[in-house]
């Protein structure tokens, strides 16, 4: 195996995170459901945990209450002494990393699925954090076959400056799960049904691994992080110009050096400038306009997978 972890060990132990983000409502609402009935979630042998992370947003509705949860996962805010004048959010990660990990050692869950919303156009998205993981690729991979023809994009966050600590890297295997498009604070059927179906797949898929089915090399394609887009600002810094009409609602669409991305109040358009093309994600996203973020530009490629078998069998 080429991940640091070893894919061969049989998973033992899942979480299903929702509430990360309190107004993101479809976790929160599915990860309830799973509380009092885990029927659906329930696979031989295996120990699915679900919880709720941030309770006093989810409560409140709102997507934190001091700082974004799902920043606070480096070892420097897990390893402050606590105290109640830590932020809540440093607190409760501190309290989801002495039930769900430590951080980096043998004893943390395998696995831990964080269920997320966004308000762009993004469809069902898979968040991948390490592009060498020859275990999450497959089952990406088995996760964007099982729902074909519906598409399933996958996001790679590896980056020296840009990745952050999430909630999930608590987890040897960490899975971001984000669906959109749908507003905060609001629960869409068809975007609970899309997620309902990403877990159960992904389940599926850990449930066949255990029982020693053997995935054979594998390729998917993904689209990586390569920087972040700020809003045009005024010298106060307030924001000048928004999503040009063409940008709107295209994530995962070629954008082409020239193209519109933004639109003054008095009709000028703002080009993308640059020489390469690239694929926008998390466009007008309403939980960035606080990180300054229009959109995220990504580029497209293509990673491989070794096979692997469960050591059991």
């Amino acid at each position: 195996m080429t991940s640091c972890h070893n894919a061969e060990d049989p998973i033992k132990k899942v979480a299903i995170f929702g509430g990360t983000h309190g107004n993101e409502l479809t976790g929160v609402f599915l990860v309830k459901h799973w509380l009092e009935n885990g029927a659906e979630t329930q696979r031989t042998g295996l120990e699915v945990t679900p919880f709720i992370t941030n309770p006093r947003a989810v409560k409140k509705c709102t997507r934190y209450i001091d700082c974004d949860l799902n920043r606070v996962f480096d070892l420097e805010n897990l390893g402050k002494k606590m105290s109640e004048d830590l932020p809540y959010e440093v607190r409760r990660a501190q309290e989801i990393n002495h039930l769900f990990g430590p951080k980096n050692s043998e004893d943390s869950y395998d696995i831990i699925f964080d269920l997320h919303n966004t308000t762009s156009n993004m469809g069902c998205t898979l968040i991948l954090e390490d592009s060498r993981n020859d275990f999450l690729i497959q089952m990406f991979h088995y996760i964007k076959t099982s729902l074909a023809p519906l598409p399933c994009y996958v996001y790679l966050i590896e980056h020296p400056s840009l990745k952050y600590a999430t909630t999930r890297s608590v987890a040897k295997y960490p899975v971001g799960i984000e669906v959109g498009p749908q507003p905060q604070g609001v629960l869409r059927a068809d975007i609970l049904d899309q997620m309902r179906k990403m877990i159960k797949h992904a389940l599926d898929f850990i449930h066949n691994f255990n029982e020693g089915k053997e995935f054979p090399p594998c390729a998917i394609e993904v689209h990586k992080i390569m920087e972040k887009v700020d809003y045009p600002r005024n010298e106060n810094g307030e924001i000048a110009a928004f999503i040009h009409p063409n940008l709107q609602d295209q994530d995962w669409k070629p954008l082409y050096p020239g193209d519109p991305v933004f639109l003054t109040l008095d009709g000028k358009t703002i080009p993308l400038g640059g020489d390469c093309t690239v694929y926008p994600v998390f466009v007008n996203e309403a939980a960035y306009y606080e990180k300054k973020e229009a959109f995220a530009k990504t580029t497209k490629l293509t990673l491989n997978a070794k096979s692997i078998r469960s050591s059991l069998h």
